[in-house]
């Protein structure tokens, strides 16, 4: 059964909520920084402890965020205007005799701009069993890394592609003047309409299979959280399974987003490929795109290998891979990955950008630790490539001024010799963002400490080849693609770009 929370309905428990404070900073000041993130690990027992007291927002917490079943004096207190009788038959509670449980997820979530209230399904740890088929999938850390991934800037138009819960559309309403919002699953949508209706969100919603609802149309931005799961084609739970074999639904998506984004547009999602027996990662994905049209950043930042893969995406379920279902499951996944050669599964960023250009490409590596949301580094490296390709001419580029961003490191790392102290590595490193690191030379180093925004690349490589009598055309011919490849990380920039 569908939940039907209407308009009146949502107007209701909004107020409700923001009186108690059930909201992001509200939950954080009750639990305290700790409970906080001991819930979040899953461990609920702090955040009972702080929730005695029987306040109407520790109710609340108990019964959306901890899953304890709660009396119902006390939940009609919490709700204030909102009938328990009436939440239940729309589906967000469920009463057993004097007890209430919640019927539906119901968390606060914000970002550095305020908060939001997220309705999707109780998960399996919530409920004790398996998902259902059609189960609507709730925050979670993909749908937290693509937000943290997705460039923020103001645009005229977004489409959240495949919405689920909806909460790229929220992120998006923040910086887009129109947002629309598509999925297959109609409990998905009537999850994501709740929610808008629930935040005052004004989004577009429409129905229908990957770009089918929004055909002929054009968009300035795509974000898309995909069924990305790789596997047999089969259809377990929508919110993971597309129906298609191996990794065609991420091809699906990048092959289709040139389609849908205007001139200039941005297409953002998370994908997976596989890794097969003897062939590069790379040239796979990079076989998904145009000739031409667009510029295209594939960022890896995980590979499981079979076996883990296939675990990991059970327990999800609420699978247990000992049960006989889970053996059976796991059996026939394993099965399709030795039959097609799969030796690991990659997963990340995809970032696209439709442009009237031959269509450029990089694929990188990206499983080191950092901190950093990849949103605006995404950004930049689309700006980076645009000045790039603007100068693509060497004269152009020669004539250009550099600066070294300070968050620039370089390490030297030297071992102990017989004559003293002899270097090892000489690396550069930069301190924010995705954290790239690459190592450099004598030469490299020395060019960049002239880069400081006063002269030419052309004069700072005529003077760097007098001083270490190397002839000008050869340093040249050296130094250009290394430039190209330090603005493309970030670690050198055109100072229009500083």
């Amino acid at each position: 059964m569908l939940p039907r929370l209407s308009n009146e309905f949502c107007d209701r428990l909004r107020d409700a909520l923001r009186t108690v404070g059930y909201d992001a900073d509200g939950v954080v000041a009750a639990l305290g920084d700790q409970a906080h993130a001991a819930l979040g690990r899953g461990e609920p027992e702090p955040a009972r402890r702080a929730t005695r007291d029987g306040s109407p927002l520790s109710t609340l917490v108990r019964l959306f965020l901890v899953g304890d079943g709660q009396p119902v004096e006390r939940v009609r207190r919490a709700l204030g205007g909102v009938d328990v009788a009436e939440a239940a038959a729309a589906g967000l509670l469920r009463v057993d005799g004097g007890e209430v449980r919640a019927g539906l997820d119901l968390r606060p979530y914000g970002d550095d701009q305020g908060s939001w209230w997220v309705l999707a399904d109780l998960d399996a740890e919530q409920t004790g069993r398996p998902v259902g088929e059609d189960h609507v999938l709730g925050i979670g850390h993909a749908s937290l890394s693509l937000a943290r991934a997705t460039v923020r800037r103001p645009v005229g138009s977004v489409l959240d592609l495949g919405t689920g819960c909806g909460v790229q559309a929220l992120h998006a309403s923040r910086h887009a003047d129109a947002v629309t919002a598509t999925d297959l699953s109609a409990r998905c949508l009537a999850l994501a309409e709740a929610t808008f209706r629930l935040n005052e969100v004004t989004v577009e919603t429409a129905r229908g299979s990957w770009f089918e609802p929004v055909a002929g149309r054009r968009f300035d931005q795509v974000v898309c959280n995909p069924p990305f799961v790789v596997g047999p084609p089969r259809v377990d739970y929508v919110y993971r399974d597309s129906g298609l074999a191996g990794d065609d639904a991420s091809a699906l998506v990048v092959r289709g987003l040139p389609g849908v984004l205007a001139d200039g547009g941005v297409g953002q999602l998370l994908a997976s490929w596989l890794h097969r027996r003897g062939e590069d990662w790379a040239e796979r994905v990079a076989g998904w795109l145009p000739d031409e049209g667009v510029d295209a950043w594939f960022v890896q930042r995980d590979v499981a290998e079979p076996a883990l893969y296939v675990g990991t995406w059970l327990r999800d379920a609420g699978i247990d891979p000992r049960s006989a279902e889970g053996s059976a499951k796991a059996s026939a996944w394993l099965d399709w990955f030795d039959e097609h050669d799969v030796v690991g599964v990659g997963f990340g960023f995809v970032t696209l950008r439709a442009t009237g250009a031959d269509t450029e490409v990089a694929c990188e590596d990206l499983r080191h630790a950092y901190d950093d949301p990849l949103g605006p580094e995404a950004g930049a490296w689309l700006d980076r490539v645009a000045w790039l390709r603007a100068h693509h001419d060497p004269k152009l580029l020669l004539s250009a001024t550099f600066v070294v961003p300070p968050t620039v490191a370089l390490e030297q790392v030297s071992e102990p010799g017989p004559e003293g102290w002899r270097e090892v590595v000489r690396r550069l490193h930069r301190t924010d963002g995705p954290g790239w690191h690459q190592e450099t030379d004598e030469l490299v180093t020395a060019l960049l400490a002239g880069c400081r925004g006063h002269f030419p690349l052309a004069d700072l490589l005529a003077l760097l080849g007098t001083a270490h009598d190397v002839p000008a055309d050869a340093l040249v011919a050296a130094a250009l693609p290394v430039v190209v490849d330090l603005v493309t990380h970030g670690m050198l920039l055109p100072v229009e770009l500083s």
